[in-house]
């Protein structure tokens, strides 16, 4: 059985990118495997303070928020998959926070690697370059965590809830279960 954690940055509950995400969490549970969903994009997530004392008081932060779950939840995952809209060309902050403080693991010397990587992303335009300010950074940022990004699901021209049904988003979502 597999275990993965989803990171969704949306802060709309019933968005296109919280569809693509049950849709994938539905094909994780038919599949037999597990998944534990953390919707950060409605939560107070504090940015890196680069303090590096990383691990030192047994949590992977100082800071008290939900990172400290999620760390615990990466290190006994096999999987990750952030899900996030795209905003203004770029990884939205409720989802940034996230990503900086991954700098944990490499302060604290927790090995994180061999674990998979994928991102799910949507945007309103539809150039499939608006997709570049989301998709590098996160191909360089699992670079030093060890992890294999290992697929995307990019769906571009939509903007109001519910316009990823009328594309292949949530079944490609769900079809990254067989490479995660």
């Amino acid at each position: 059985m597999s275990k993965i954690v989803v990171i969704n940055g949306s802060p709309r509950k019933n968005g296109n990118t919280s569809r693509m995400v049950s849709a994938l969490v539905d094909e994780v549970g038919r599949k037999g495997s597990e998944s534990k969903v953390f919707e950060v994009g409605g939560m107070k997530l504090d940015g890196c303070r680069a303090c590096c004392r990383c691990f030192g008081n047994g949590k992977a932060c100082v800071c008290s928020d939900i990172f400290n779950d999620i760390v615990d939840s990466i290190e006994s995952s096999d999987s990750i998959v952030l899900a996030m809209p795209v905003y203004w060309y770029s990884i939205p902050g409720q989802i940034k926070n996230v990503i900086d403080r991954f700098f944990a693991f490499v302060v604290g010397k927790r090995d994180v690697s061999g674990k998979r990587f994928a991102l799910i992303s949507c945007c309103e335009e539809d150039d499939l370059t608006v997709f570049d300010g989301v998709k590098e950074p996160l191909i360089r940022t699992v670079k030093p965590l060890g992890w294999t990004y290992v697929g995307d699901v990019l769906v571009p021209g939509v903007l109001d809830e519910g316009d990823v049904d009328g594309t292949d988003g949530c079944s490609r979502a769900a079809e990254l279960v067989n490479i995660l």
